[in-house]
């Protein structure tokens, strides 16, 4: 099919990496990998910070604008057979696709859409109702998580699953692990990246023994990520931001990948380690589990839980069989369940069924 592609929370061409801009860039080299033609359909950013009238508004006015240069576009062009919009929630709803689908008679389907019912009412209530009309007239809702496929199904919306998924090709180097070498890599933000920081830091100071973290990550938050690990002295290197050749020689050396995951949709990073051959380390929160398998692929520990979190860590770093037990199951498990090859033949098998 041709596809237009589109994420209103963040463009694949945004210039800061996350793990959304990640994530739209994979699923456009799936749709590729399996044989549709990709476009991106626009790179406009929405995102509303705040239940403001006056924000919502101006969104609309930018999308307008997007919706008269498009449909030029497929009037010159032709319009393609399948919108694909990548993660609308209340906060980021597709203010151009439904539109326009509606104009050329174009079907149109998510990935990673979420609906809250405490959004349903109040502030949020009209921000949230676009995101409602686009999943209810979908020709498909693919969700990522249980969590997102709950929220969908209570709306009474139909979902499909596909899991998180990565490109294991970066990662495919023989492990060289080192003893006692822990891996972090994560965005430095204000919110839920910091918490989860914070959390690693306390829980650290509990793990006895001659261990060393790297971590690769920067952002805004690295004043106060820096901060909270100041008291564990040159046992924790900062390597900044690192692109991916680099990220992988990295975590090709680690013995264990740790970060607590609070508030995370699901996590690509600690796909990539496992990828890597490293055992995870992270709670049992939000969307993690999606990507960890307790007990075979790594450890989940409680909620909120330094103690549960550092006794986790200071017991795989105890039993060296364990944790290779787990970094074989953990790079088998990345490698075939959730690779990139994986996911385009189930993403194509969904479409195929939106083509009938």
């Amino acid at each position: 099919m041709r596809i237009a592609l589109y994420a209103p929370l963040k463009s694949p061409d945004h210039p800061v990496p996350s793990g959304d801009r990640t994530m739209a860039r994979l699923l456009m080299r799936a749709l590729a990998l399996a044989g549709h033609e990709v476009r991106l359909a626009s790179d406009l950013r929405v995102f509303l910070k705040a239940p403001d009238q006056g924000l919502l508004n101006d969104a609309r006015s930018a999308a307008a604008a997007e919706i008269t240069r498009i449909d030029r576009l497929w009037r010159m062009q032709g319009a393609p057979e399948l919108w694909l919009c990548y993660h609308p929630y209340y906060k980021s709803p597709d203010l151009i696709g439904p539109v326009l689908c509606r104009r050329f008679g174009v079907a149109h389907a998510t990935v990673e859409a979420s609906w809250s019912r405490r959004r349903n009412l109040g502030d949020w209530a009209e921000a949230q109702s676009e995101v409602v009309g686009m999943l209810k007239s979908a020709a498909a809702n693919v969700s990522l998580t249980a969590r997102d496929a709950a929220g969908l199904e209570a709306l009474g919306v139909g979902v499909r699953r596909l899991p998180p998924f990565v490109d294991v090709a970066p990662f495919m180097a023989a492990p060289r692990p080192v003893a006692g070498h822990l891996v972090t890599a994560a965005m430095m933000r204000p919110g839920d990246k910091l918490s989860s920081y914070c959390a690693l830091a306390r829980a650290l100071g509990r793990v006895p023994g001659d261990w060393r973290l790297s971590i690769a990550g920067d952002g805004p938050a690295r004043p106060e990520v820096e901060a909270a690990f100041a008291y564990l002295g040159p046992r924790v290197v900062f390597h900044g931001q690192l692109d991916q050749p680099q990220l992988a020689a990295l975590l090709a050396q680690g013995s264990l990948y740790l970060w607590p995951g609070h508030g995370e949709a699901f996590g690509l990073a600690a796909l990539e380690a496992q990828a890597a051959g490293l055992p995870v380390v992270s709670e049992n929160t939000a969307g993690v589990p999606e990507v960890v398998q307790d007990g075979e692929t790594g450890l989940l520990t409680p909620e909120g839980d330094v103690s549960a979190y550092a006794a986790a860590v200071t017991g795989l770093l105890a039993d060296p069989a364990r944790r290779e037990r787990m970094a074989v199951a953990a790079r088998r498990f990345a490698q075939g369940e959730r690779s990139l090859e994986r996911a385009a033949v189930l993403l194509d098998s969904i479409l195929e069924k939106v083509q009938r």
